[in-house]
């Protein structure tokens, strides 16, 4: 069944490639008008014209998450061109560095947290606002199977991931009564540069495409979905709910 997101604003975040860029691409298809956030003003360039190509519209907004007073700033611009806004997709986030905890770097650990962690909460402070005005306000933050397998040399990113999901778990259940549904999204194995990153020996063909992501990812922020403070697994292709610690 076709998602019609038409006269919807949607706001996503690292646009210019992997799931954000797809992601971007699919609300368009469906009608929405995007806000493309990222650092690299090529990538957002190259989603403009792709966006454009399926007679969609966006506004590329070319800044870097950690520049928090820019962030600060976009929920501003926002209420003064629309007034509202119905969709976030919080995408953004920064790997660091696979190694022991003890051998992390400050700036690196500080980086990871800055950009995955401390920007999606400011982020969240900014647009929460627009997000309820909106009829059907829909949130979608990205996390990682990472934030609950904690495997060895993956700290600071597995730490983010988790520090994320409790703020979103912590967010739905404030604004449950509102119209706003907040969802954490944990994609899987997927075919991006953090992945090859990550993992540099993989065949990225073994893998799934983002685009197989940002059409999973499209239902989720529809007028009509419903659930909120869950987090939907990509691998299972269902929502689950969050347990205390057994």
């Amino acid at each position: 069944m076709s998602i019609d997101l038409k006269d919807r604003i949607a706001l996503v975040t690292g646009a210019s490639r992997g799931i954000g860029y797809f992601t971007a691409l699919e609300l368009a298809k469906a009608g929405a008008h995007v806000i493309a956030c990222a650092r690299t003003v090529g990538g957002l360039e190259e989603l403009d014209d792709a966006i454009k190509a399926v007679g969609g519209s966006a506004t590329l907004v070319p800044f870097d998450l950690a520049d928090m007073a820019a962030i600060d700033k976009l929920g501003g611009s926002i209420f003064e061109r629309w007034g509202k806004l119905d969709i976030l997709v919080a995408n953004a986030g920064v790997l660091g560095t696979i190694s022991p905890i003890g051998h992390v770097e400050a700036k690196v650990f500080e980086k990871v947290m800055t950009i995955n962690v401390t920007a999606t909460w400011r982020l969240i402070r900014s647009v929460e606002p627009l997000l309820t005005r909106s009829d059907a306000g829909r949130a979608v933050i990205l996390s990682s199977s990472a934030a609950h397998k904690c495997k060895p040399f993956w700290g600071p990113y597995s730490a983010s991931k988790a520090a994320v999901e409790a703020l979103a778990r912590t967010w739905a259940s404030e604004t449950q009564h509102t119209a706003l549904r907040i969802t954490s999204f944990d994609p899987g194995a997927t075919r991006t540069a953090m992945r090859a990153q990550a993992i540099p020996g993989e065949d990225p063909s073994t893998v799934q495409h983002p685009s197989e992501v940002a059409k999973a990812i499209l239902p989720l922020v529809s007028r009509d979905y419903a659930e909120t403070g869950k987090l939907y697994d990509m691998r299972q292709g269902r929502l689950l709910d969050y347990r205390l610690p057994e």
